[in-house]
């Protein structure tokens, strides 16, 4: 149970780093330039910004790039093997993923910050395993187990609440959740 833990836990690391890092890192311009979609709403909000996305998804690949690097320099052949397509897509995919759920949250009449169980957990998970598929299949289905994946849906949202207590009280989110 514990090397599937560590197994999960290694794969997501480049999926788990670009949402916390573009909460961080994120300000400026918005992604969709404070431009409404048809019903009259924003597109994604304030909360997306293109400095967001880039210091997000750079630190994913950061991440990512050095599980690869110590896996080799120390040998670590038990651990999944990340590749660089296998760090770009999660590290993308998890923001593509959490701007996928913004559109989503602003065609329901959700406001920035507001709460959406399920939805605000799972969003980096859905679109990183969604552009893996769309990417690199082969991946995805030789690294992702079902008891992995068993875990990476326990440990995510466990993470994700953590992660969000812990950016509330250092004042980088304005909601603990």
């Amino acid at each position: 149970m514990l090397s599937t833990l560590l197994a999960a836990f290694w794969i997501m690391v480049p999926a788990y780093v670009p949402n916390p890092v573009a909460a961080l890192c994120g300000g400026g311009t918005p992604i969709d330039f404070h431009k409404n979609y048809a019903d009259g709403r924003r597109i994604f909000g304030d909360g997306k910004t293109y400095r967001g996305l880039m210091c997000g998804v750079l630190a994913g690949i950061a991440a990512g790039a050095l599980q690869i690097w110590l896996a080799g320099a120390y040998g670590w052949t038990f651990l999944p093997q990340h590749t660089a397509a296998s760090i770009i897509i999660l590290a993308f995919g998890a923001l593509l993923g959490d701007m996928g759920k913004s559109f989503i949250k602003r065609r329901l009449g959700k406001d920035r910050g507001e709460s959406w169980p399920i939805a605000d957990q799972y969003d980096l998970v859905a679109g990183a395993f969604i552009l893996m598929l769309v990417f690199d299949p082969a991946w995805l289905f030789a690294t992702i187990t079902l008891p992995i994946l068993i875990v990476i849906l326990i440990l995510t949202p466990l993470l994700h609440r953590a992660v969000n207590i812990i950016g509330f009280l250092c004042g980088v989110k304005k909601e603990p959740w």
